[in-house]
């Protein structure tokens, strides 16, 4: 199977964890995109999205789904979104997509994490995808050093126009290659710590619950937290 359709698989997987009536929390990306086209036939059965950023908003309205800030809700039942790797934990690099910062708000607010990924994303060691880190632009050179004594190489992401590419709250990227992040709770709390860092695209605290995991062979579902999973 082609990675596009492995997509199309574990989203259409999903829709078993979307409860009738609920508000759920919806990811950012390609996988979520595919997901977000699934669930228009769900429309008229939910109440509608919290979104983790302006693209995802954009086609869940545009598909007649009602979208909440998500300081309208306080707590959603489940959380669906992509990775661009996960571990045999339920620990994640996310970012890629530049919405770090917003996913983890909404996965934090959000009783259930599912993750939903190609085989692609499955390592051992979080570190292979370089690690997205949204920061403040004037502590780009602090914060790239602090990475290099780490033994990472830290780069600003850029636009197709050679200018940096701004977040959906202003900021900066910088994507760090090189990593090998081996205590990814530590990590996170370390460089969260660092000032000038909005967020790292380390999802440790925030990990995956059950990750659906799209295979040649069909989805595997990979439960890290058993009350999470409504068939285990």
């Amino acid at each position: 199977m082609t990675q596009d359709e492995l997509k199309t698989q574990v989203a259409a997987a999903a829709l078993r964890y979307v409860a009738p009536g609920s508000i759920i929390g919806v990811g950012t990306g390609s996988t979520v995109n595919k997901f977000i086209d699934a669930l228009a036939g769900m429309q008229t059965a939910i109440r509608g999205a919290v979104s983790s950023s302006n693209a995802s908003t954009e086609r869940l309205r545009a598909l007649g789904i009602a979208v909440f800030e998500a300081d309208a809700v306080e707590t959603l039942d489940v959380y669906i979104d992509g990775a661009d790797e996960i571990d045999g934990q339920g620990y994640m690099i996310k970012g890629g997509g530049a919405a770090l910062t917003r996913e983890k708000i909404v996965a934090a607010q959000s009783r259930r994490f599912i993750c939903i990924a190609d085989q692609s994303k499955r390592v051992e060691v979080l570190g292979r995808f370089p690690l997205p880190v949204e920061i403040i632009p004037m502590a780009a050179a602090r914060i790239t050093r602090q990475f290099a004594a780490l033994g990472g190489k830290a780069q600003l992401r850029l636009q197709a126009n050679g200018t940096p590419l701004l977040t959906d709250n202003g900021q900066h990227i910088l994507d760090v290659h090189g990593l090998q992040i081996t205590d990814p709770l530590a990590f996170e709390s370390t460089v969260n710590q660092w000032p000038g860092v909005v967020t790292v695209g380390v999802f440790a605290h925030q990990k995956a619950h059950v990750c659906l995991l799209g295979t040649d062979s069909g989805v595997q579902e990979l439960v890290f937290e058993k009350d999470a999973c409504p068939t285990c």
